[in-house]
């Protein structure tokens, strides 16, 4: 289980909220107090949302579901794409396209473009400086947008995003597929739109960077754990599998030997048997 308390959250700022003025009244039972105009969040219940948080997101990625990380903010995309990395997950940083999950075969299909432009590229083929050139620029101008899941073939089971109300077209989206869906919520944010919602300052850098790593941390450990689930899975059929083979070897040893043991009482009732003696035929007078 990754470490963290609420010094961790205090020292990177999680605690602050936006301007009064700004407040959702959905935040109130997340509101510790207001100080100089400006609500501050009670980390006791982010650390309750987060553990909470981290325990279904490793049961996701145990049964081996993929989860989306969406941050285009300039302050966490970076951190967010490096997390996604790290957990070999799917991530959006750039620009989220309108579709990119409810239209999701047609984002494959410019996702396999992306993929034969740079396959064309690649194999040198018989193409202008010019036609280099476009498909150059095409394929870096896809690659920023769709780089991040151009390695996933369905839709995934969960999705992280970084401000809510930032990403709502992400959001809106997930909720209308049914996915599980995890959310930094601010003050000026609706936690009920979540089905997971980490009350946290979504606006700071080193906020987001403990979160992110700390959900991370905890994908790993899901990951871990399917992986060493299957290896005890496959232990165990290949010690079924031995024990078979075992089985029917000794159930043909025991078919010889029972074979071997009927010849022989065969032969020691034949040699008990006596023997006949043919009496000879009276000549005919």
């Amino acid at each position: 289980m990754p470490d963290i308390n609420n010094k961790a959250l205090l020292d990177a700022g999680v605690h602050f909220g936006h301007l009064r003025k700004k407040w959702n009244p959905k935040m109130a039972p997340y509101i510790f107090m207001e100080r100089k105009g400006i609500h501050i969040i009670d980390l006791n219940k982010t650390m309750k949302s987060l553990e909470t948080a981290g325990n279904a997101m490793r049961s996701i990625a145990q049964s081996g579901k993929k989860i989306l990380f969406v941050a285009t903010k300039k302050q966490g995309k970076d951190l967010v794409k490096a997390c996604a990395e790290r957990a070999n997950m799917p991530y959006v940083t750039e620009r989220w396209l309108g579709g990119m999950l409810t239209n999701f075969a047609t984002i494959r299909k410019s996702v396999k473009k992306m993929q034969s432009i740079d396959k064309l590229i690649g194999e040198g083929s018989n193409l202008t400086k010019k036609e280099r050139l476009m498909m150059t620029r095409e394929k870096e101008k896809m690659e920023r947008v769709l780089s991040g899941i151009a390695n996933i073939n369905r839709i995934p089971g969960a999705v992280f995003i970084v401000d809510i109300a930032f990403e709502h077209i992400a959001l809106a989206e997930s909720r209308k597929l049914g996915l599980k869906t995890f959310g930094m919520v601010d003050t000026n944010s609706d936690p009920t739109l979540v089905d997971f919602a980490i009350p946290a300052n979504d606006d700071a850098s080193k906020s987001i960077d403990l979160i992110a790593n700390y959900l991370t941390d905890c994908v790993i450990e899901g990951l871990e754990m399917r992986k060493k689930g299957r290896k005890n899975q496959q232990e165990e059929e290949h010690f079924e599998e031995t024990e078979e083979v075992v089985a029917k070897r000794e159930k043909r040893t025991r078919g010889r030997r029972n074979r071997k043991d009927d010849d022989a009482s065969a032969n020691q009732e034949e040699a008990k048997k006596p023997e006949t003696t043919e009496t000879p035929e009276k000549p005919a007078e």
